[in-house]
């Protein structure tokens, strides 16, 4: 699995790169299918806040996409890999549901 951390309007440094793939941990142990997961960390202009996208990309499904908005960007990634896990196990559910 590849865990990808991009910036824009602002630097990634060690340590949120390093918090980021921490929680992408908590969405394998959801699902096993996840191939890539892809964190787009944005400063919003002027320095109003944050602006975080998590893109999960699974086996034999569309990507799944959570937005967070807010003026903490660690949690704001918090609150992302938290819709994550919820749009998986929602996923997951409905594959134990059909079988």
């Amino acid at each position: 699995m590849r865990v990808d951390v991009i910036g824009k309007h602002m630097e990634v440094t060690e340590p949120i790169r390093t918090f980021a793939e921490s929680k992408s941990e908590r969405l394998t142990r959801h699902y096993d299918g996840v191939q890539r997961i892809v964190f787009r960390l944005e400063q919003e202009p002027h320095n109003k806040g944050f602006h975080v996208e998590v893109v999960v990309d699974v086996e034999k499904h569309d990507d799944f996409v959570a937005n967070a908005t807010g003026p903490d960007l660690y949690t704001c990634i918090d609150q992302a890999v938290d819709k994550s896990v919820r749009q998986l196990t929602t996923f997951k559910e409905k594959l134990k549901q059909s079988k």
